[in-house]
């Protein structure tokens, strides 16, 4: 029996050992033997971890890691972006939801709360270029969620308990939550489970914590100073306990209702905000909710929220179509739809904030929570087929009339929900194609990104 260098019934002594890593690789800091590891898969980093640095077999029990003192071990990528910056990779995957026990469960004594009540975290920079093996950490420390935090994540574990209760297990998305997502777990995210209450198999999930709170974690650990670049909106853990998110936000806006927006930049004494500027209505949405223009709103951060200000004409139809980033037709080929950008975005949770013109003035109509629907990202899910289909046949131009290119991309009459069209700065902003279009011999095309419809903007978010 190998004698542990760190006391499993010690807490501070597991966190001590755990910090050690800071700086190494997982080959820098484990015995020679991890040389025979036969880890495969997007788990190995964290089974390595386990087998060969803290010196346990890697379980998938119901229990936390290291039981003894309710500490459960996550290790998690970080990304370089622009700047040097470093950010969560992706989402935190927890343990497994079990469709069948989870409806006999109250979230205090849930095996959800019971494995991840408190996280011990190492962060390690992915690289590419890379074995795993070499990955150096960056960061290690323990988590407890804040009690605010806590009761959003209670919320959202009851809005899945729920879901599976009603037998809609097959139709849980990450956008039903705010920092607990329900997120698809296996080995091609096509594995199936059964679920009570209904026939219909559904896919198999796994509790997970949003990248965008992790985000929020890095900076408690790593950057104190960083959290001055946020504001909240929520006072208490005592105001969540009593009102949702929803709730709240739907209280800050409604006082507003029927006011122009310069008549709520009177309203609110906001005379250093320019009613011209181009983020003039992101920063008005900012100081609704209480928070400073310079700021970013922590809980939208936290929960990867997506902002969409709608201008409705006096007939609600709204002015626009909803446009999304433009995707890159190399990676777009290379995707499956469960990993798929679009995928992601459609799974988001919105807000949606609708100002309507009246008599030549924008007012505020009202704001609200909306995440796509299971069958309704199903539907957009054949224009991303479409979509990929004509990339990698090189069939892009349909014809080239006046000069002007036609496309084979989805339009809106294709289906209800989507569609493709432009979304470059002029026709000589481009991505590189990869494969050559038939028509044109164009290496290149203009960018181009998916948007939602403004019909189904209107018949699905504002009327519902």
């Amino acid at each position: 029996m190998k004698t542990l260098p760190y006391n499993p019934n010690d807490r501070n002594s597991i966190v001590e050992f755990a910090k050690k890593l800071v700086g190494q690789s997982l080959r820098e800091a484990c015995a020679f033997e991890i040389e025979s590891h036969k880890m495969t898969g997007k788990g190995s980093f964290g089974q390595v971890l386990e087998k060969y640095y803290f010196l346990y077999e890697p379980n998938s029990d119901a229990q936390a890691d290291f039981a003894s003192v309710n500490l459960e071990l996550k290790a998690t990528p970080l990304k370089l972006i622009k700047n040097n910056k470093v950010v969560s990779k992706e989402r935190l995957v927890l343990n497994i939801i079990n469709y069948n026990n989870i409806i006999d469960e109250k979230f205090e004594t849930s095996s959800f709360y019971k494995k991840n009540a408190n996280l011990l975290l190492v962060f390690y920079l992915h690289n590419n270029e890379l074995n795993f093996l070499d990955y150096i950490i960056k960061l290690v420390d323990e988590w407890e969620f804040p009690d605010v935090d806590l009761e959003i994540i209670k919320r959202d574990w009851e809005t899945i308990f729920y879901k599976v209760q009603d037998g809609k297990a097959h139709e849980l998305s990450e956008g039903d939550t705010f920092y607990l997502g329900a997120c698809t777990k296996g080995a091609n995210a096509q594995t199936m489970r059964v679920q009570p209450n209904n026939g219909t198999p559904a896919k198999q999930r796994a509790f997970s914590l949003k990248q965008g709170y992790l985000n929020h974690i890095l900076a408690c650990i790593a950057d104190k100073n960083s959290l001055s670049n946020y504001g909240k909106f929520i006072s208490s853990s005592d105001e969540i306990k009593t009102f949702s998110i929803e709730d709240i936000v739907e209280q800050k806006f409604s006082k507003f209702y029927g006011l122009t927006d310069v008549q709520i930049v009177n309203e609110l004494n906001l005379t250093n905000l320019n009613i011209k500027a181009k983020n003039f209505h992101s920063n008005l949405i900012k100081s609704i909710l209480g928070i400073s223009s310079e700021k970013e709103i922590e809980e939208f951060q936290k929960a990867n929220i997506r902002v969409k200000v709608i201008r409705l004409s006096e007939t609600n139809m709204p002015k626009e179509n909803i446009s999304f980033p433009a995707f890159k037709f190399i990676d777009i080929v290379k995707e499956e739809w469960d990993e798929s950008i679009f995928k992601e975005v459609l799974e988001s949770k919105f807000l949606v904030v609708f100002f309507q013109f009246d008599e030549g003035l924008l007012k505020l109509k009202k704001v609200k929570f909306w995440n796509m629907p299971h069958d309704d990202i199903e539907t957009a899910k054949h224009v991303w087929d479409r979509t990929r289909e004509i990339i990698n046949e090189g069939n892009i131009v349909k014809e080239i009339k006046n000069g002007k290119r036609k496309t084979n991309f989805p339009g809106m009459s294709f289906n209800k929900v989507s569609h493709v069209r432009p979304h470059g700065l002029n026709s000589s902003d481009t991505y590189p194609l990869p494969i050559q279009d038939k028509k044109t011999k164009a290496n290149e095309y203009t960018k181009q990104c998916f948007w939602l419809n403004n019909s189904y903007v209107r018949d699905e978010i504002f009327l519902k």
